[in-house]
């Protein structure tokens, strides 16, 4: 039967460790361990004993127990990333004061993808694998190497990465729609990827932004996309009013997390005409959630990622952006967690509900939820416009599948693919 004794152990024990008496301290904590009757004992007795040794080795044994116990310990998961270098003690941020973003502009040393033989400028050709000369047509390879690793969501909280951006790109916003982008180094020149707008860049502008952790690259050109369009359109038997604008080409970014954890649970259901009291646990553990990270198409492009393979996506290269824009992310790395969690909690509870059929008064816990990494990734796609029926929406082609989506409900179409080719 549970009894106070184990927790009056472990608060003498934190008492004594706070006074600095440490072996006193050692003793009531680890007699609490050994008569802890409750999970929430055991975890902060291993805490506790896990600070009172400087052997690196027992360090770590007490801290893991903590975690099996209770994997979202925000301070003995902070201890291990400490123990295993992944965090720094100097870049622990306080979140009631946090640094002040970096401002203004910054002069920077960006590579230049010029070419080796001629001098002229290399750009990234959508057929996932070089680089071509704009001048002279000369190819270099880029090799995809590994694929981009997820991140540390709770280094990247601890360190500030989740409040605040950390990487000095250059960028620029149409002054017709409004929209932001990347632009690749030493670019002096861009075209909205939304309204065509042409831009020329006068200066290196700068913004603090988290570096994207991977990249799927272009696997097609302005050619190919359209006739994916075509094809999409002649399946659906849409019919377009006026001239369609050719794709244009851009990349967008996405947030994916992994998040696990339990959610304890209540609820009554009816049984034998009768409303019962249910319980139970649900072990949470889901992997690449995606958010899409801009407002911009974010719809189309939640229906565009079944297409992707975001897990093995190569790790990011600035090569891939030559001569491509890619939108800056509107969400932080932190508001896109929230929403993933929300999405991770939404699942669990259809799935309660589908075990029992009519489940009332629902209630239950995320405490124990945690992300567990994150990861950015930029995705290519094509988009143009379509008007019908005196309605104008955005297409979206995914740029490794070809497969489109769009904001228009689905009529009919004739005679509109000469319009597109501009015949």
């Amino acid at each position: 039967m549970p009894t106070e004794y184990d927790n009056d152990l472990l608060r003498e024990g934190i008492l004594r460790y706070k006074a600095r008496e440490f072996e006193a301290a050692r003793n009531y904590i680890q007699r609490a361990l050994e008569n802890a009757d409750d999970l929430q004992t055991q975890a902060q007795a291993n805490f506790y004993l896990s600070k009172l040794t400087d052997d690196p080795l027992q360090k770590r044994k007490f801290l893991e127990e903590t975690l099996a116990i209770d994997m979202s310990h925000a301070e003995a998961r902070r201890a291990l990333a400490i123990l295993d270098g992944k965090l720094k003690p100097a870049e622990i941020i306080n979140p009631d004061a946090l640094p002040a973003p970096a401002a203004g502009t910054v002069a920077v040393q960006a590579d230049r993808f010029t070419c080796p033989k001629c001098g002229g400028r290399m750009v990234f050709a959508p057929d996932g694998v070089s680089l071509v000369c704009e001048s002279c047509q000369r190819t270099q390879l880029v090799s995809a190497g590994v694929a981009g690793e997820e991140q540390d969501f709770f280094v990247a909280m601890a360190n500030g990465k989740g409040f605040r951006k950390t990487i000095s790109m250059k960028s620029f916003k149409c002054q017709g729609c409004g929209a932001n982008f990347l632009l690749a180094p030493q670019q002096l020149s861009a075209a909205c990827a939304y309204c065509g707008s042409v831009h020329v860049i006068a200066l290196d502008e700068l913004r603090d932004l988290i570096e994207p952790d991977a990249i799927i690259p272009l696997a097609f050109d302005q050619k190919q996309a359209v006739l994916y369009l075509v094809q999409w359109v002649e399946k659906n038997h849409f019919e377009p009013q006026g001239q369609v604008a050719a794709p244009r080409g851009l990349y967008l970014s996405v947030w994916t997390f992994d998040i696990t954890g339990k959610i304890p649970w209540n609820g009554r259901v009816i049984r034998d005409r009768q409303e019962v009291p249910v319980s139970g646990e649900k072990t949470v553990s889901f992997g690449n959630i995606c958010i899409p990270a801009s407002h911009n198409l974010s719809g189309l492009l939640q229906k565009a990622l079944a297409g992707f393979d975001l897990s093995s996506a190569p790790l990011y290269d600035p090569r891939y952006l030559a001569g491509w824009p890619a939108e800056i992310y509107e969400l932080t790395m932190s508001e896109a967690s929230l929403e993933a969690r929300r999405i991770a909690v939404g699942q669990v509870r259809a799935i309660i509900n589908s075990e029992f059929g009519h489940l009332t008064n629902l209630g239950y816990s995320t405490s124990a939820i945690m992300v567990d990494s994150f990861k950015l990734v930029l995705v290519p796609v094509w988009v143009t416009e379509i008007t019908a029926h005196g309605r104008t929406g955005r297409v979206l082609i995914n740029g490794l599948t070809g497969s489109v989506y769009s904001e228009l409900p689905m009529h009919g179409l004739a005679g509109w693919i000469d319009d597109l080719f501009g015949k």
